[in-house]
């Protein structure tokens, strides 16, 4: 069998996506015949020029998809390359002998790629990661009948209808209505208005020179002075503390005590003047 197909280059979205949408639609729809034929064809021959044919049948379908997600900002083209991963993705799933056309069993595939693409790329901080989430991401939208905040009884009719709790239709609808905001000034701000922008008020100190110089004088200074602290005990002590404190298999106090052949009291009280003497000197 064989079908008026457009050449592969030219059915990839791009700049003129109405060339590509006019180049979609120019090709026949596949009867059922057809398409089980097809489906077979790649079923249990793993015929790949079936596969294309089917997928180039079918990508208007991903078309008309992609278009009912238009309202969140994101190129047009983008969206229908997704559909057409999850189209491709059908494709080499479907068994002929299902008993559905392609197209129905298409849809999850192709609406599941839309969706991870907008989660991804909608905003620089994600806004939906479980399941009950993603569900409020998606339908809130359409739940909403006016622009304004949900009022408290809309909130709970909302969390019935999709199955959540009212304090996850509200956190969405923060999360919807909030902005990603740029970190750098914008190249055309004056120093006036510059400063508002998020990296004149979040900036790390850490990384600051004097900081981390700061920082690197106190440890070793630090350092040293615990070293020689643990100089001026005796040795007893001094090993108590290494093998109590120091040591990353650490001992206990009845395995000090029995090789010290003292009672483990008695290696409490050593370690206690052991730390109040090493304080005391570090603190000198």
């Amino acid at each position: 069998m064989t079908t008026s197909l457009q050449p592969v280059y030219a059915l990839v979205p791009g700049a003129n996506l109405e060339a590509y949408v006019h180049a979609v639609n120019s090709i026949a729809l596949l009867t059922p015949e057809q398409e089980r034929e097809l489906g077979e064809s790649l079923y249990y021959q793993q015929d790949l020029e079936a596969a294309r044919q089917m997928v180039l049948a079918h990508l208007r379908f991903v078309v008309h998809i992609a278009r009912s997600y238009s309202g969140y900002g994101l190129p047009q083209a983008d969206l229908i390359q997704e559909g057409n991963v999850g189209l491709m993705k059908a494709v080499k799933r479907f068994n002929p002998e299902m008993g559905v056309r392609l197209v129905s069993f298409a849809v999850h595939w192709i609406k599941a790629e839309i969706h991870e693409f907008i989660l991804r790329n909608w905003r620089i901080v994600k806004v939906a990661t479980t399941k009950a989430q993603r569900k409020l991401f998606f339908n809130l939208r359409g739940q909403k009948k006016r622009l304004a905040w949900l009022n408290n009884d809309e909130v709970h009719a909302v969390a019935a209808s999709l199955g959540v709790e009212p304090r996850e239709v509200r956190e969405m609808e923060s999360r919807l209505s909030g902005h990603d905001m740029a970190f750098d000034p914008a190249a055309d701000e004056d120093d006036e208005s510059a400063f508002k922008s998020p990296a004149h008020y979040l900036e790390d100190h850490r990384y600051d020179p004097a900081v981390q110089l700061e920082a690197c004088d106190w440890s070793d200074n630090a350092s040293t002075n615990l070293h020689e602290a643990l100089a001026a005990l005796d040795e007893r002590s001094r090993d108590i503390l290494q093998q109590r404190w120091l040591n990353e298999d650490k001992a206990t106090l009845h395995e000090l005590a029995a090789k010290y052949s003292v009672s483990a009291e008695r290696i409490r009280q050593l370690e206690k003047n052991a730390m109040n003497k090493l304080k005391g000197t570090i603190e000198a």
